[in-house]
């Protein structure tokens, strides 16, 4: 009790308050990585894996870790803070892992190899890095080439679509024809067209971003206040400053969601086409590892996609806040 006593009274008065009940709560998190530890270095296994030593490490460095750096929480700025807002999480993380070793691991109550215990997911990080970090590099490669024409047409077509009556009536039907249809539908008929199984993959990922982009950009440009225009053109502004700097700041907001609906649909198309006719990249892993019931394989390119997904978001979060500071803080991620 003194010990606790002393832990709690590292935290200063004035303290904000999300740091007042965080020695206890750091505590929880170490007893529960600890006893991730504990149950996964003594307990014995139904069968071989290279690596529980390791996850035992891991947790019991955590369990550790986590009370000390608690202790000194309030000195630590960001990372203080962060670890303040995070360590109920932290809690149910462990117990998770916890229970996935013992459903595993220990007591086999999930049938391998459908259901590899975590050890199984850290070799394929550790020991498959190189295959595995080609995938990850070549999607990324795809990805931000077909994102990024998809995204720059798309911009011109809406900015083009919602300034000009010509542009929009010509436009309008071939974009409600065509937009609709989701981009794995071309599928057949763009590894006929295209040359490379690559110049087919970077079109659909590029079709898949740039019909958001396009109706959101032109919905923006259309729907600026037409007062803006006026005052513009009173101050003796030409169409083409009415354009690059009226129309187009006035519609951001819009284009921005049209960038984020974009990179959703692009990730999707990207694993579908990948899967398909690509030889390098998490949708081929994907598939690799399928094929070969490597299932520990397959669960650690999911587990790269949703953080290189939720990864990029966040880029283009921190973006669109930058851009748009005046509005940051509304749309959070």
């Amino acid at each position: 009790m003194t010990s606790l006593t002393s832990f709690v009274g590292t935290i200063p008065q004035g303290t904000s308050h999300r740091f007042l009940h965080l020695p206890l709560r750091a505590l929880a998190v170490g007893a529960a990585w600890l006893a991730l530890a504990g149950a996964t270095y003594a307990l014995p296994e139904e069968g071989d894996f290279p690596y529980t030593a390791t996850l035992a490490g891991a947790a019991l460095f955590l369990g550790a870790a986590t009370p000390l750096a608690a202790a000194f929480a309030n000195r630590l700025g960001r990372f203080g803070a962060s670890l303040a807002h995070w360590t109920p999480w932290l809690a149910v993380l462990a117990l998770a892992f916890l229970a996935w070793e013992l459903v595993t691991a220990k007591f086999a109550l999930l049938p391998m190899p459908f259901f590899p215990p975590p050890q199984a997911i850290l070799e394929v990080f550790l020991e498959d890095w190189p295959k595995l970090g080609g995938s990850i590099l070549n999607s990324l490669k795809l990805l931000a080439g077909g994102y990024l024409i998809g995204a720059a047409l798309g911009f011109a077509a809406g900015v083009a679509i919602g300034w000009s009556k010509t542009v929009g009536y010509w436009a309008h039907p071939i974009l409600r024809f065509v937009g609709p249809l989701p981009a794995t539908a071309w599928l057949p008929l763009a590894f006929f067209v295209f040359p490379s199984s690559w110049s087919a993959s970077t079109f659909l990922v590029a079709l898949a971003t740039g019909f958001p982009v396009t109706v959101l950009t032109w919905s923006g440009v259309a729907g600026v206040n037409k007062a803006y225009f006026d005052v513009a053109r009173t101050l003796g502004a030409s169409p083409a400053f009415l354009v690059l700097r009226v129309a187009i700041p006035a519609a951001l907001p819009h284009v921005f969601v049209g960038l984020f609906m974009g990179l959703g649909g692009s990730f999707a198309v990207l694993v579908v086409a990948e899967m398909l006719g690509v030889k390098s990249g998490l949708g081929w892993y994907l598939q690799w590892a399928q094929g070969w019931a490597a299932y520990a394989n397959m669960y650690a390119a999911l587990i790269v996609m949703a953080l290189m997904c939720s990864g990029l978001i966040t880029l283009l979060f921190r973006l669109r806040d930058r851009v748009l500071s005046w509005q940051k803080g509304l749309v959070q991620w």
